[in-house]
Order: C-alpha cells, then structure tokens, then sequence
C-alpha cells in the first residue's frame, strides 16, 4: 500500500468514526521529514511520487542505514536501498523478514506487501553478461514499484539475431530497458525495432578506450533512434525508476 493509500484510508476512517483525530495526526507528524541529525528522511516523497525515499547506501555507515532504514519502514511497507554492503543486508535481515539482497547488483529490498501499479510490462535488456549487475539493479527497482518486469539477456549486437529474436517480448512491454557497454549501440537498435520508449543505460564495461563507460553514453546520446532516452552511466536504478513512471496505471484526478 503506497504513501497516499494509507492517508486515503485513514481519511476515510476518520469520516466514518473509526479512527479519531490523534490516529489521523500520528500518521502525519513526520511529514514532510523526519530530523535523524544526520539524514532527513523525506516521508512526503511516497506522496509526491508514489514510491517512498531509495537510500542510496554507498558512503552511509550502516548504522545510518540502519537508521534511515527504519524510519522509513515505520511509515511504508516496502523499502529500497542500492548500493547496499553485504554488512548492512546482514543487519537488515536479523531485524526484518522480507530482506532480499542481490549481490551483484548490490541492491536490497524489503517487501511487506505486495502490490501492482503498472499498466503493462517493462522488458528489461542486457547486451552482454558483464551488464546484468546493472541491468538487475533496474529490474529490482521496476519490480518493487510494482511493475511486471522481465529480463532479457545476453542479447547485444556482435549476434544481432539474439535481439531480433527478441521481437515478440519487446512488443508485449510498454517501455524497454536497454543496458549496455562497449560501443553502447544495443538502445538504437532496439529504438530502431519497436514503437516503445526506450531508456537506455551505458554500463562501465569495455576496454581502455570505453573511458568507463564514457564512449557508450555518448553513443547513446547521439542515437539516431528519437524514442531513446538515456541516464547516467551504470544508473539502472535511475532507468527502473523512469520506467516505472511511465508504465504507473494514472489513478483518476492525479
């Protein structure tokens, strides 16, 4: 149940008589942030975006994880962290039940509850092995924000057949997401197939000329495809993200 669920809910109860006043004020005192001293937890994001704050766990001790962590599942079913160490998934998990970590991708989840708020399926395209890492990280951000995500891998140009093959996927999905390094030329092949957007995301693999990924997000960004659009390099959370508005189910008068 997202953020303006809740409040939708309580609303309604306390219209009908079963909740008072203090109910209803509790569930907004920490709006629109929680002061922890060291990070404000913004609770009025599930609002605004209909997903709560993602910690982004790189350079956070894992107490402040931990802390950040716990106030936002006081307030929400279901949390997000990327680039989360194996310390703070160990943590995590003696303190909540529903902890998935990836390792690959470094991200970790907390579901309480399960929900769907997408309106069709988002593929989700890796053109070579090295790019999954990325790649899940997009896929566990789409599925936790309630889309039907499906992966796609291994699917690059140097075999242009495996992605042609791909077809009948691409053209079940409402929006594509398309990981590459090296050259970066697998979005504008994609964008070249089908009539979907197409959020493409340059991965750090190749070698010494890919500058760190930096050769495939220019290729990318000069994509002859006008349905490409493209994040930072190795942001498949950013790409999950974007994917997700795109494919939310538009609820009437918002």
């Amino acid at each position: 149940m997202t953020t303006a669920h809740v409040l939708r809910k309580a609303l309604r109860d306390f219209k009908e008589g079963a909740v008072d006043e203090e109910a209803v004020l509790e569930l907004l005192h920490d709006l629109p942030y929680e002061d922890l001293e060291f990070a404000k937890v913004d609770h009025h994001r599930g609002l605004r975006h209909g997903f709560p704050e993602v910690i982004f766990g790189r350079g956070k001790t894992t107490e402040q994880v931990r802390g950040i962590a716990a106030a936002i599942l006081k307030k929400h079913p279901n949390l997000l962290i990327t680039s989360a160490s194996e310390e703070v998934a160990a943590l995590l998990k003696q303190a909540y039940g529903d902890v998935t970590y990836y390792p690959d991708s470094k991200a970790l989840t907390v579901v309480g509850e399960q929900y769907s708020l997408g309106r069709g399926n988002i593929a989700v395209l890796a053109a070579g092995t090295a790019d999954i890492p990325v790649a899940e990280e997009a896929l566990v951000t789409a599925r936790i924000m309630g889309n039907e995500a499906i992966p796609c891998y291994d699917v690059g140009v140097a075999g242009l057949h495996r992605v042609l093959s791909q077809r009948k996927l691409l053209d079940s999905c409402t929006v594509a997401i398309v990981v590459a390094g090296m050259e970066g030329a697998l979005p504008s092949v994609v964008g070249g197939l089908v009539d979907l957007p197409i959020i493409a995301v340059p991965t750090s693999v190749g070698y010494g000329a890919s500058f760190g990924g930096l050769a495939a997000l220019l290729s990318m960004l000069n994509s002859c495809a006008s349905s490409v659009a493209v994040v930072n390099i190795d942001n498949g959370f950013g790409a999950g993200y974007v994917a997700s508005l795109i494919n939310r189910e538009r609820v009437a008068g918002r």
